[in-house]
């Protein structure tokens, strides 16, 4: 990936580069704990006047998808030491509440002024000000808390009650304008973008920082009528700190501006240089794509069925039916099918369609009960399922037996396997099933009311075909083994994993 490639670049060179001026100095690229070649972020959380337990995960989730941050979240950093710290390259602050120890405030300007990041999101500028936000935390305990002085210094500006005091009108969509359209934070992002926030007015502010955005406080949003900052930058000693007053909750957080400027800020004071795109979109799947196609009809399921297949990398379609999803060519339109109906045929144009998207090189998954399809079919389930649950009223037709406890093992070492381990959950099992004598079994479970294997690739040689017998209701469908295993599955037979 070109963001991660480009970041990599960047330490290598800081590493080789003497520093002059604030340039990067990032420290080892290589350290065991952490993925080589990023920035290793830390993100101080777990005190909060906001939903710190959604916002949080979210922060982490906008700098993970960029590939370049490796991420770790402390949510009880009052006892954090410098050494603790000295991992890291930057520091995020989604916090809000009581001060912390003397040992870990030094710690933290010390962290700074050597030459590290900071990040302050939103509820952090009203963080060590002294302000009775926490107020019944101050009512239970008579503790009034003064303000940490350093902490106002380095983050450039907080909340005061100094007359006009510090506040917010009502949240509201906005636009935010660019001040300073040539920082590496906010260079090619043009003139600003839409904020649904809070909106911050008069902050008190520091001389030291360095607005480099501000949005217009309306009246009408019980505002002041004036421009207001919204972000800048502080030069702390020899770091870098970056200040949003945005990020209330998700809906905020969520505005492409945000998320652009939050991964970009981050990148700024980690390392002094931006490589990140303009655009960091967080719903698009990961590139290059496996493009699925998800077929059901002729059973009932739970609709928890559907996380199966949100994971990145993943695009796919849903068809409630056989005959929907094979009435035309699909060879150019995806990657790899996932059958999850209960069809007992299939008209002549369709087994043409099927077989020709098969025959083309694409994959296949077949989940439970689809083992029983096209019983009729003996190229089907002979040579490319390998295995087939036997329907009828006859004594050699399989059966199903629900609700069993099931401990599933790895059978042999495969991509599709590879790191799972064990899983152990609820689920429905099939007996007296046949299954080829070629295929390769990779989970198995040891039940008298199942045949052992559970999960085998199938010997046909024209593409990648993986049987799953698991899966009948949310009990597997929500258990994150399961989840796993369909999603490499899915990944392996869309030749994406090897």
């Amino acid at each position: 990936m070109r963001m991660k490639a480009n970041l990599t670049r960047l330490l290598l060179a800081a590493l080789l580069t003497p520093v002059l001026g604030g340039a990067v100095s990032l420290g080892r690229v290589t350290d065991e704990f952490f993925e080589e070649g990023t920035v290793r972020v830390l993100i101080l959380s777990g005190r909060n006047n906001h939903d710190w337990r959604r916002t949080t995960p979210f922060l982490r989730g906008i700098l993970q998808k960029t590939e370049v941050f490796d991420v770790r979240v402390s949510e009880e950093p009052s006892e954090l030491t410098s050494e603790a710290l000295s991992p890291y390259h930057l520091l995020v602050l989604d916090y809000m509440g009581p001060r912390w120890s003397a040992v870990t405030e030094k710690a933290v300007e010390g962290f700074v002024s050597s030459g590290k990041g900071m990040v302050v999101v939103h509820g952090a500028s009203y963080a060590f000000s002294g302000l009775d936000v926490l107020a019944d935390n101050h009512r239970r305990t008579g503790i009034v808390e003064t303000p940490w002085v350093e902490y106002r210094k380095m983050i450039g500006g907080v909340w005061s009650e100094e007359n006009p005091a510090t506040a917010h009108g009502d949240r509201h969509s906005f636009k935010v304008k660019f001040v300073d359209r040539y920082h590496p934070i906010t260079n090619g992002l043009g003139e600003g973008f839409i904020a649904t926030d809070e909106l911050y007015h008069d902050l008190s502010m520091e001389r030291a920082a360095h607005v480099l955005a501000t949005a217009y406080s309306a009246p009408e949003t019980r505002g002041t009528g004036e421009e207001e900052p919204i972000l800048w930058t502080v030069s702390y000693g020899s770091g870098r700190v970056f200040h949003t007053t945005l990020g209330h909750d998700l809906v905020a957080m969520a505005e492409p501006g945000f998320v652009s400027t939050f991964a970009r800020g981050c990148e700024w004071a980690a390392t002094g240089a931006v490589t990140l795109p303009v655009s960091i979109p967080l719903n698009e799947a990961a590139e290059p794509a496996v493009r699925v196609l998800v077929v059901t009809g002729g059973h009932s399921y739970e609709t928890e069925f559907y996380s199966l297949f949100c994971a990145n990398g993943l695009k796919w379609d849903h068809s409630a039916s056989n005959l929907e999803a094979f009435k035309s060519d699909i060879r150019g339109e995806y990657d790899v099918l996932v059958l999850y109906d209960l069809s007992e045929d299939l008209d002549e144009q369709g087994r043409q369609n099927l077989r020709a998207f098969l025959e083309s090189g694409k994959g296949l998954v077949v989940m439970h009960h689809a083992l029983a399809d096209y019983n009729s079919w003996e190229w089907w389930w002979r040579d490319v399922v390998g295995g087939r649950y036997v329907l009828g009223e006859t004594t050699d037709a399989s059966s199903a037996h629900h609700g069993l406890e099931l401990f599933i093992e790895t059978a042999v070492e495969h991509p599709i396997t590879r790191g799972l381990g064990a899983m152990h959950f609820w689920d429905e099992t099939y007996k007296n099933m046949w299954i080829s004598p070629e295929v390769t079994v990779i989970l198995r479970v040891e039940e008298k009311k199942s045949d052992g294997p559970v999960a085998w690739v199938s010997p046909y040689k024209k593409s990648r075909v993986v049987s799953i017998q698991l899966g009948h209701d949310r009990n597997a469908f929500l258990n994150p083994g399961f989840h796993a295993l369909v999603e490499r599955a899915i990944l392996w037979v869309g030749k994406k994993l090897e």
